[in-house]
């Protein structure tokens, strides 16, 4: 169920914030405990305990570590995805993070998410993923959006994709696990010579250790899916609650509810299945790339 940014007096609840709330949540239940439990080892009442887990308040990071620890949360990557959860969060209510000088909106958020995010799984039907684009690719798919004399803002766009796609070169890189139509490796943005270097990039980020693309081809008929392109961010291990992303033509929705994450990560599971292997993938990356390029 997509949730709607809500206020409430002086806090704003955020999908940050509901985020780390969900998790902390799903390892109280999962340990057997209560919010009176929880509310002991912080010294508050129960209230706040509430509070924290719907997301209407800021998470200390001393509170963060004091609750995994009740919770029997040991493994130390978990721990500290939740804490850079809860910074990510205390930035973005102080409108703070390389990503703040954007202009507000659906963009900035989603980057926001995005650039602390552990593992990002996406599917795309009509585009190459931002995160593998080039920037010829970048501009020429902008310029079809707007105008070509918004030389600045054309320019704007290329360097904050750039700066997303430097995560996956990072000492601890953002790992990505795309599946992408077929229709999106023949469609001629910007014609043959750039989608032949884009295919060509693609080929190359597909050999990332990181990095795991499949392509959904169109021999494959009928798939699930086809509703619309997602993105689903995790910021922990296995067993936390993700939070998916899917952005239209004028509105962002954000799935952040357990059982409805669970639903699009059971989606995207089923367009693995009827995909390609990613060494299939890249030979058709490659074969398409070669045949723009003759």
């Amino acid at each position: 169920m997509a949730q709607p940014r809500a206020n409430m007096g002086n806090r704003v609840t955020t999908v940050l914030a509901r985020q780390l709330g969900n998790q902390l949540l799903t390892f109280r239940v999962a340990a057997g405990l209560n919010q009176s439990h929880a509310a002991e080892v912080l010294s508050s009442q129960t209230a706040k305990v509430g509070k924290m887990e719907q997301g209407w308040v800021p998470f200390r990071d001393p509170d963060v570590i004091a609750l995994c620890k009740l919770y029997g949360v040991a493994d130390a990557h978990v721990v500290e995805g939740l804490l850079g959860l809860a910074k990510l969060d205390r930035e973005r209510r102080k409108a703070k993070g390389w990503w703040a000088n954007l202009d507000p909106g659906n963009l900035r958020e989603y980057i926001a998410m995005e650039d602390t995010a552990l593992k990002v799984r996406l599917w795309q039907l009509a585009l190459i993923p931002g995160l593998f684009q080039t920037a010829e690719y970048i501009r020429a798919q902008t310029v079809s959006a707007i105008s070509p004399d918004n030389i600045d803002h054309i320019e704007r766009i290329v360097e904050v994709r750039s700066r997303r796609q430097a995560r996956l070169f990072a000492d601890r890189p953002l790992q990505v696990h795309a599946v992408i139509w077929e229709a999106a490796l023949r469609q001629l943005v910007g014609g043959s010579h750039v989608m032949a270097e884009q295919l060509a990039h693609l080929r190359e980020v597909a050999e990332l250790p990181n990095v795991r693309i499949q392509v959904l081809p169109f021999r494959a008929g009928g798939y699930p899916g086809n509703g619309g392109p997602f993105n689903i961010l995790s910021f922990a291990e296995e067993g936390a609650v993700d939070v998916v992303h899917m952005d239209g033509l004028g509105s962002t929705a954000w799935v952040e509810g357990l059982v409805e994450s669970a639903e699009y990560a059971n989606l995207f599971g089923r367009l693995c299945a009827v995909s390609l292997s990613p060494f299939d993938s890249a030979q058709l990356i490659e074969s398409i790339g070669k045949g723009m390029s003759d």
